[in-house]
């Protein structure tokens, strides 16, 4: 029953706000689906509702999936209707992360009836130079609550929301989205603790929400539910898209878990055509009901597989026109699924007509597949995945061999786990465990490497590879002076292996080494781009007051450029084609031009990040002046590989660079050529 000591919590995970926003079909589904479980929410006027992550399908949602999200939490959750629970535990603790540390509806210049609390998931996790997410966005607007966010990756300690209504009093966890190996090896560790309110801890109910997988994608990709704590009451896990929302009770920690699923299918898969629902939970004192209800904006989704080689009768693959009649088989298999879809509409106006329809074909036993172009041409009007209605696969045939033809001595044995998840980091590991030893990682980790990718890829992190080599060269670097290493190359090579191995033993120190990097990215990326575009322009007012007759015998005017000589087309444009002919690249020059073109521009910072061990040590040597150039007179290669947004200024013609530069004799040679692309045609 509905009393002053019943807490009403509506509860739904992955609305995935945003899923195919540009298809004209299917781009407002979860759009409509967010609003139903919103009026349900009002409805029943909950308490509050409880979201288990991926509120928003893609990192950096759009400005539409956005304006959309708040619009909707505005019309529903904005209102007169006084909230009846109270929080006890201390907010700054449970939003430290926020520039403003409460709920919002305590604060006096919100009117909020629904306070709405998040937790984040895997699509929608913090990154960036500041680590935001697009819920801290909602939360600053005072729309959300996101809590449940970790400051830390060595150890997690998870402080709840203690809520009271009446004499019910409901401890509330949450933990957002961890990668599964990092948080399993945490768990493992027991460097993940639940926190407990001292006084009276067993009149709590323990509620914990969740966002990571369930089901085994491999040996430590998923989080057991033997890990979690006993004391918990129920469970809300999130991430796993098939609805199983009934609570069901783990045998071994006596705690029940209720698995939502998501409110829109994102793939075409068995688990996605179980029927949506979202959940009512009702808890008083330490007891729980759990009502479901069932979504009706949800575009309806049917599935079916058929084997062509159990029908022997209908299909022969000797039959030169089994082709069509195939196709005619699935045919009619489309039309009884479009049948069915017509007929289990539940009349809601909402409600998508065109049904997400899938056809598995196994055409194992010589068949051949038919045009799924062409097949699908025939249900542009009436399915909303024309495209995608049926897909074709077949099982391999194992060929049968005579036990003394085989080669046990070639055999491996793999992991059951293998082949059944296919990550960025595995594919990193396995390219350099089974490459040639010439282009093996002498000083990089394979894992750190394969983070910095899966950073790359996934959270669109531009600078995470470069950050991470430029910090572990450095980290090497620092190694090597503490040990006063000779400057022989022999010697380096066999330190930096020691080193590496050190590192490879200790996970979790590598585990922060990549952390720091990732973070140090996201930091400095903002800063370095206003320094460097501070600084060019500085310097090249200052470099234009100072430089007396030295511009003289340019025949351009230089005018600021960034990258690969973007800077030139501008410079250049008034010159004459004969000005332009006798401008060369650094290929073939002499050694009076090399000297006179070094000695007229000079970096503003030293691309410290280009040099190598070896020219890190000989870099403490004093370097000669520029003036002795004539001893480069040899060709000089031109790789415009490394180049990076580095601002010249013009010097005087004596200028010598500081004694801290680390160029190398190469280095050198290379630097001096570029000094004067800005004039090439190239």
């Amino acid at each position: 029953r509905d009393d002053e000591d019943t807490f009403k919590i509506l509860i739904a995970t992955d609305i995935h706000l945003g899923y195919l926003e540009k298809d004209p079909v299917r781009g407002n589904d979860t759009f409509v689906t967010f609003n139903e479980i919103l009026e349900h929410a009002q409805k029943n006027e909950v308490d509050f509702v409880l979201l288990g992550g991926d509120l928003f399908h893609e990192n950096k949602p759009s400005r539409k999936t956005v304006h959309s999200c708040l619009e909707s939490l505005r019309k529903y959750c904005m209102g007169d209707r006084p909230v009846q629970f109270e929080i006890l535990s201390d907010q700054a603790v449970n939003f430290h992360y926020s520039k403003f540390p409460w709920v919002n509806y305590q604060d006096g210049n919100f009117n909020i009836s629904i306070p709405v609390f998040s937790i984040h998931g895997n699509h929608d996790d913090p990154t960036g130079a500041d680590a935001l997410c697009a819920l801290d966005i909602l939360s600053c607007a005072g729309l959300l609550n996101h809590f449940g966010r970790s400051p830390s990756v060595e150890k997690i300690d998870i402080s709840p929301i203690l809520l009271r209504k009446g004499r019910t009093k409901i401890a509330l966890y949450g933990l957002g989205a961890i990668p599964d190996e990092r948080l399993y090896r945490m768990f493992v560790n027991k460097q993940v603790t639940m926190l407990r309110p001292k006084e009276d801890e067993d009149s709590w109910f323990n509620l914990f929400v969740i966002h990571q997988n369930r089901s085994k994608h491999g040996a430590t990709n998923y989080i057991p539910e033997q890990f979690l704590d006993d004391f918990i009451n129920l469970v809300v896990w999130g991430h796993e898209h098939e609805c199983k929302i009934a609570p069901s009770q783990n045998e071994q920690q006596c705690f029940y878990v209720s698995q939502p699923g998501s409110s829109v299918v994102t793939s075409l898969s068995p688990g996605e055509a179980v029927k949506k629902h979202i959940g009512l939970l009702h808890v008083k004192g330490k007891k729980m009901k759990m009502q479901k209800i069932a979504l009706e904006t949800v575009r309806t989704f049917y599935m079916e597989d058929v084997v062509l080689a159990d029908h022997p009768d209908l299909f022969n693959p000797d039959n030169p026109k089994v082709t069509q009649a195939i196709q005619a088989f699935c045919m009619e298999k489309v039309e009884l699924m479009l049948d069915n879809a017509e007929k289990e509409r539940v009349g809601n106006p909402r409600q998508p007509e065109k049904p997400l329809l899938r056809l598995r074909v196994d055409y194992t036993g010589g068949f051949e597949p038919f045009s799924v172009h062409r097949f699908s041409q025939k249900y542009m009007d009436r399915v909303a995945n024309p495209k995608d209605i049926i897909h074709f696969f077949r099982h391999r045939e194992q060929k049968e061999k005579n036990d003394s033809g085989l080669n046990f001595g070639k055999l491996v044995s793999r992991p059951a786990s293998e082949g059944m998840t296919l990550r960025v980091e595995d594919l990193v590991k396995q390219y350099f465990q089974t490459a040639e030893k010439k282009v093996q990682l002498s000083l990089l980790t394979e894992r750190g490497m394969g983070e910095a990718v899966q950073e790359f890829v996934d959270k669109e992190e531009k600078d995470a590879i470069q950050e991470l080599v430029k910090f572990q060269l450095e980290k090497t670097q620092r190694f090597l002076k503490e040990r006063l290493t000779d400057a022989e190359e022999e010697k380096i090579d066999e330190e930096v292996r020691k080193f590496r191995d050190s590192r490879k033993k200790n996970s979790d120190e590598e585990d922060d080494e990549v952390r720091e990097a990732m973070t140090r990215a996201r930091a400095h990326r903002s800063e370095d781009a206003v320094l460097v575009a501070d600084s060019s322009d500085e310097d090249m007012d200052t470099g234009m007051k100072g430089t007396g007759d030295s511009f003289d015998d340019l025949p351009v005017t230089l005018s600021r450029g960034r990258g690969r000589a973007r800077g030139r087309a501008r410079g250049a444009r008034g010159q004459s084609s004969a000005s332009r002919s006798s401008s060369q690249r650094g290929r073939g020059r002499t050694s009076q031009e090399s000297a006179a073109s070094s000695r007229t521009y000079k970096p503003v910072s030293v691309p410290a990040k280009n040099m190598s061990i070896v020219d890190a040590f000989k870099s403490l040597k004093p370097q000669p002046s520029l003036n002795s150039s004539k001893s480069y007179s040899e060709d000089i290669i031109d790789d415009d590989s490394d180049l990076e947004d580095i601002s010249l200024t013009p010097c005087r013609v004596n200028q010598r660079l500081p004694a801290t530069s680390s160029f190398s004799k190469r280095g050198s040679q290379s630097q001096t050529s570029r000094g004067v692309d800005f004039e090439s045609d190239e």
